[in-house]
């Protein structure tokens, strides 16, 4: 620590990240956490603290993933994959005694001969992850949403995607040959279409939980011919081939992923997720909708698989 008497530079702390605080703290230890963008003492008895709370907040890690969007279908031409569901992860504070609401989002369900129904938004802690945007008809746009679903077979484009949330759909082919449709949007990166194998955008990947786990990928548009496309690492459904929809698969429970696009007929997106990670020291017991409750070194997880609470 640099302390100064000119009034201009002030007091320089230590620094570190939520995930590398020191592994053997002692009381009255203090530094800045840029994971939560605040200054944080270590009190045995509470652990954490920010500095300046008497131990009246603590803070916590975050994964909100909203529902994916199901896939769309043609009445005689193929349908576009399902966008990917919103994907929020992050830090923030929470204050000991509130109760915080959690809400998972459903994933759409698969359009007959129509566009995929968007998916449902999850929220948490003031945060709203956006349901996947639905896959295109065979002659209609992909709808937008968290990412974006895939266009229709008929050079539609695809839906857009959320800013900071996930990505857009691709374009379908060019209504000839092989008529391939387009590949919805996942949280790691856009869908794949104009005529090319119409693959799910991927997801991104996430370690809340202790282990590196995919979320919100996008689902695949249908072909006329050839292998079924694939859905995006993270629960993306795989689009369907042909007249009897081969190879064709819903999106990933809770992970949002987006559900694969079909002829005829196409598969539902996945449902979403919340995830928090918490001291363990500070985690209170307190909650509604039957959370998972896990535990990482020092830090206990609550994965929320439907709607319920946590009381601070």
């Amino acid at each position: 620590m640099t302390i100064t008497l000119d009034g201009t530079n002030g007091i320089s702390n230590a620094s570190w990240t939520t995930a590398t605080r020191p592994a053997s703290p002692v009381t009255g230890q203090m530094g800045y956490n840029t994971t939560t963008g605040q200054i944080e003492s270590y009190n045995t008895a509470l652990g954490w603290v920010i500095a300046g709370t008497s131990g009246n907040s603590y803070a916590v890690d975050y994964l909100v993933v909203a529902g994916g969007g199901g896939g769309g279908s043609g009445g005689g031409s193929m349908g576009g994959g399902g966008g990917a569901g919103g994907y929020l992860t992050g830090a923030t504070t929470l204050l000991t005694g509130t109760s915080y609401a959690i809400a998972v989002g459903g994933g759409g369900s698969g359009g007959s001969s129509a566009q995929g129904s968007d998916g449902t938004n999850s929220s948490a802690l003031s945060l709203t992850s956006i349901g996947g945007g639905g896959g295109g008809s065979g002659t209609t746009v992909g709808r937008s949403g968290g990412s974006g679903g895939g266009g229709g077979q008929t050079t539609k484009a695809g839906g857009s995607g959320t800013v900071g949330q996930g990505n857009a759909g691709a374009t379908g082919g060019n209504g000839g040959s092989p008529y391939r449709a387009g590949g919805g949007g996942g949280a790691g990166a856009v869908g794949t279409g104009n005529n090319s194998v119409p693959n799910g955008g991927v997801g991104l990947a996430s370690s809340i939980t202790g282990s590196s786990i995919y979320y919100a990928g996008g689902g695949a548009g249908s072909s006329f011919s050839g292998s079924a496309a694939s859905g995006g690492n993270g629960g993306g459904g795989n689009g369907g081939v042909g007249h009897t929809n081969s190879g064709r698969t819903a999106g990933g429970a809770n992970t949002g992923g987006g559900g694969g696009g079909g002829y005829g007929s196409a598969s539902a997106g996945g449902s979403g997720v919340v995830i928090l990670s918490l001291p363990t020291n500070r985690y209170t017991g307190t909650t509604t909708g039957s959370p998972t409750v896990t535990t990482d070194g020092l830090n206990t997880i609550l994965t929320f698989t439907a709607s319920g609470s946590y009381t601070a």
